[in-house]
């Protein structure tokens, strides 16, 4: 977690609190160390946020705070409202959990006016007919794009063929109904589209390419420009 989105976080929790939490319950909520909530309560503090109370003791946030609200447009809202339901129907957990905390954070700073523009949309987003991912996490896979980790998977293709490649991530694909990702195969010493439902298992390797990744990027990119087609 960000700190940033740490700082929030710590407000939040004590907004809605009618009682002092203390560092040892912050801790343990954002999973992270006391002391690293000890120096975020005198960021928080010296930025000027009013939160009241000590260590062993508990923090409290002054009755009448707020952070300041943020404008958007009604077309704004629609757009925020929208995408965040359109996330469900990527059958991944923890980016749909991440939304709706998007969302609930959102909802909390935004005038109370706007407020039921963003809880109860006037808006209805089908969940689609993709399949629920099984055998691994895509949580998983969206990690080792970030940290540039090579990865075994067991792939079927439209044959009903199976193979085991050694794949280096570069993107998350989406489409309507369908999610690939994007990798350089070495298997086949190209990139390739895997459709994750079609991905049996999937193990993260020790081995990273991270002095590649920016090329591999830069080289996707074009190669997606000439071949933007969803495998069958």
């Amino acid at each position: 977690m960000r700190r940033a989105d740490r700082l929030f976080d710590i407000i939040q929790a004590l907004r809605s609190s009618a009682q002092p939490l203390t560092a040892s319950w912050l801790a343990a909520h954002l999973e992270v160390g006391i002391r690293t909530i000890y120096r975020d309560i005198a960021t928080l503090q010296a930025r000027r946020v009013p939160i009241e109370g000590a260590s062993g003791v508990g923090y409290m946030l002054r009755r009448g705070y707020d952070l300041p609200p943020l404008m958007f447009t009604p077309d704004e809202i629609d757009a925020i409202a929208v995408g965040v339901r359109m996330v469900r129907r990527l059958r991944d957990n923890e980016l749909q959990s991440a939304a709706e905390r998007v969302l609930s954070k959102l909802t909390t700073v935004v005038p109370e006016s706007v407020r039921p523009s963003l809880a109860s949309p006037r808006i209805w987003i089908s969940d689609g007919s993709a399949s629920a991912q099984v055998g691994f996490d895509l949580a998983d896979l969206r990690n080792a794009i970030r940290t540039s980790s090579k990865l075994l998977i067991g792939y079927v293709d439209k044959a009903g063929e199976r193979s085991a490649r050694i794949i280096r991530p570069v993107a998350m694909v989406y489409y309507v109904d369908a999610t690939l990702v994007a990798a350089w195969c070495e298997l086949r010493g190209d990139f390739r589209h895997f459709r994750i439902e079609r991905i049996e298992t999937c193990t993260v390797l020790a081995e990273s390419f991270a002095t590649e990744a920016p090329r591999l990027m830069a080289e996707w990119r074009q190669y997606h420009l000439k071949e933007d087609a969803v495998p069958q």
